[in-house]
């Protein structure tokens, strides 16, 4: 990820963006227009997804009728998807580390505002379902409440007057390309936080570019720091999967040296979903043999150029064979570092096992090794079932 450019003046202020930022708002876009499109004789296509977001939402329906063809006009269309949208606004999850985040400046006493391309009424609508969040913002502006939505500065420039604060002095945090070049516009600093996987050369106008809000290092930017790092890991909120291994040793194993015991990843496109790419860690039960130390990658591995998003988990111990087949379950309970590219076969392979030392090193303090003692680590599947985070959660609690 780029590095910060050097700043001339002290950050006072943050103003975030909600959707793809805080919110993981593509995952409500999806569940929506599929069965819309099925209606309508279409099929949902992901890979066109990306056309419509930091857009407004007359915008996006423009671009979704354009690209499907679909035979309404813009303002029929959003009449009949809208309410549809407004169903489901309770089922957004926070993505990772937007909650950290807010609930740190808040404590700090960072003033932060909300400016989104949603109209006023919406965004209300969506952090009314967020306990604490409404309290947490010095201001929140739509884009209905300005004269141009992103990427025109107005939103950024009515949320620092709102704030009383220089726009010179103000962090933005945006994970799309309109909302980067209307926080440049606006004056301020930018750090872009890429909501679509591939496409961060398109940020190059940013300040600075990272992987996700759990990349974030607010003292770069004059701000004060996290301090929930524990030995060059964060601790996060338990997730739970499970099924059987189905691949992994071969390439795993002649080109790494490092067997992985892979999920198959279709099986939690949600929790995939959820989730950012990045390398964690946490214990892993096997269902014949016991439970082990485990670090793991989810994400795309940029140096094989993967075209799907994966889970490979690398459990901590010598096998003298593979398990195809058998049960596993995974209890991931902290994070390491962003997902990265390498310059080179031996330097991905000297990361990974560095990655595994921090791993064992970590899981044996209080933090962390209590989560070995779950029953979901013991518990075995039933044959041919994957679990995700809830079924697991309610085991754990």
């Amino acid at each position: 990820m780029a590095a910060p450019k050097p700043i001339t003046r002290l950050i006072s202020h943050v103003i975030l963006d909600l959707d793809g930022t805080l919110l993981n708002t593509d995952c409500i876009v999806s569940q929506v227009l599929k069965p819309f499109l099925v209606k309508n004789g279409k099929k949902w296509d992901s890979k066109k997804a990306h056309k419509f977001v930091g857009k407004t939402p007359y915008e996006a329906a423009a671009v979704v009728l354009e690209d499907y063809g679909l035979p309404y006009s813009t303002e029929e269309f959003l009449s009949l998807i809208n309410p549809m949208f407004s169903e489901q606004w309770g089922n957004i999850k926070a993505l990772p580390g937007a909650n950290r985040l807010i609930k740190h400046l808040k404590s700090s006493r960072v003033p932060a505002a909300l400016a989104s391309n949603s109209s006023r009424s919406n965004i209300e609508s969506k952090i009314s379902c967020q306990q604490g969040w409404k309290e947490y913002f010095s201001a929140i502006v739509g884009a209905d409440e300005v004269e141009s939505g992103k990427p025109s500065p107005d939103i950024f420039l009515e949320a620092a007057k709102r704030m009383n604060a220089d726009p010179s002095n103000c962090l933005v945090i945006e994970d799309s390309v309109p909302g980067v070049t209307a926080g440049k516009a606006a004056g301020m600093h930018v750090i872009a936080v890429p909501s679509v996987p591939k496409r961060t050369d398109e940020f190059s106008s940013a300040d600075e570019i990272i992987n996700s809000l759990l990349d974030l290092r607010p003292e770069k930017w004059g701000l004060p720091p996290f301090n929930d790092w524990i030995e060059g890991t964060l601790p996060i909120d338990p997730w739970f999967i499970g099924g059987p291994v189905i691949k992994g040793f071969g390439r795993g194993s002649k080109v790494l040296g490092i067997p992985t015991a892979n999920l198959a990843a279709e099986n939690f496109s949600d929790i995939l979903s959820e989730h950012t790419s990045g390398v964690y860690f946490g214990w892993a039960g096997l269902s014949k043999r016991g439970i082990y130390r485990m670090v793991m990658s989810i994400g795309w591995n940029p140096y094989f150029d993967n075209t799907e998003k994966t889970i490979e988990p690398w459990l901590l111990h010598g096998f003298d064979e593979d398990f195809y087949g058998e049960e596993l379950r995974l209890v991931i309970v902290g994070y390491i570092r962003p997902e990265a590219n390498f310059p080179s076969l031996e330097s991905l392979i000297e990361r990974i096992h560095e990655d595994g030392r921090i791993a064992e090193n970590a899981l044996d303090l209080p933090e962390y090794a209590k989560y070995k003692e779950l029953p979901y680590l013991r518990n075995p599947l039933q044959q041919g079932a994957a679990t995700g985070g809830n079924e697991a959660e309610q085991e754990f609690i």
